[in-house]
């Protein structure tokens, strides 16, 4: 009886202190989604935040940062360096968010299936996912661009070919280790079917990892669609790119420094992490 007493005392406690462990954990959730979403408005805002449009040339060409009307200055021909910025960074950011979002749809499924499989289902799937693993991503990238030619569609569906099997591979590690809960096994001896097993008790699981690792990832897909664009293969000029517009004013590095170095600022604040944490925590 004492030991029970003193098991039922203790509960409150460790509840209080799991709850009171989660609250900076959910405030730096929150934190992080607010500025995910604020870069997401900013990045659609860029045609009201615009002084200028991206295309036509407004001034004198080659104005140093700070002139009149010019907070960035002016490129080679006239045309404010601001506003190709922020149209570059809503076009490589909404880029970003298509390719995760594609990932996440195309790995997610494959994950699932896989996890909740089980069997050959899950070694053939996930063999087939370690085939494009242990593909170099910027490479093939290259290649179907090469393939399908130039232009902004195609890298992002050349993207998406090399992105999905890190959402795969987290989502089934996450659906793995979800089916050996007891609710999971109880829907099971209660009569559930495969298919809501799956959908009702293992996906909802998996959502928060993989929308963490999403948000990650976001920064590095606009790394990588910027030096696609920065090696020529985004969208043709003279369309506002980030990698696009440091590459075309390369030249100019050392004389009119502003010119290359606003987009490449902004496409360099994204960080890279060393290594994916999709691939650090998969199983």
């Amino acid at each position: 009886m004492a030991v029970a007493e003193a098991f039922t005392q203790t509960l409150p406690t460790r509840t209080g202190r799991t709850r009171a462990a989660a609250r900076p954990r959910r405030g730096l959730d929150r934190a992080a989604a607010g500025l995910l979403g604020l870069v997401t408005l900013v990045a659609l805002a860029a045609p009201v935040l615009a002084p200028h449009g991206p295309l036509t040339p407004v001034g004198q060409p080659e104005l140093p940062p700070g002139s009149s009307g010019f907070l960035l200055g002016s490129d080679t021909v006239g045309r404010d360096i601001l506003s190709r910025v922020l149209y570059g960074a809503r076009t490589s950011w909404l880029a970003a968010l298509a390719v995760v979002g594609l990932g996440l749809l195309i790995g997610g499924i494959i994950g699932l299936i896989a996890g909740a499989s089980g069997g050959w289902v899950d070694n053939v799937l996930m063999r087939i996912t370690d085939g494009f693993l242990a593909l170099p991503a910027p490479v093939v990238a290259i290649a179907v661009v090469a393939a399908l030619g130039g232009g902004l569609f195609h890298t992002l569906l050349a993207v998406s070919v090399v992105w999905w099997p890190f959402y795969a591979r987290i989502v089934r590690g996450e659906i793995r280790t979800l089916a050996a809960r007891p609710h999971v096994e109880a829907a099971r001896l209660a009569g559930a079917g495969r298919v809501r097993v799956a959908l009702r008790h293992l996906l909802p699981g998996a959502v928060p990892s993989a929308a963490v690792t999403a948000s990650l990832d976001i920064g590095n897909l606009v790394l990588t669609l910027a030096g696609l664009s920065f090696l020529g293969l985004g969208a043709s000029a003279p369309a506002p790119e980030l990698g696009a517009d440091t590459a075309r004013n390369l030249s100019y590095l050392l004389q009119d420094w502003w010119i290359p170095s606003s987009p490449a600022w902004w496409w360099h604040c994204s960080p890279w992490p060393p290594t994916s944490p999709v691939t650090a925590s998969a199983t």
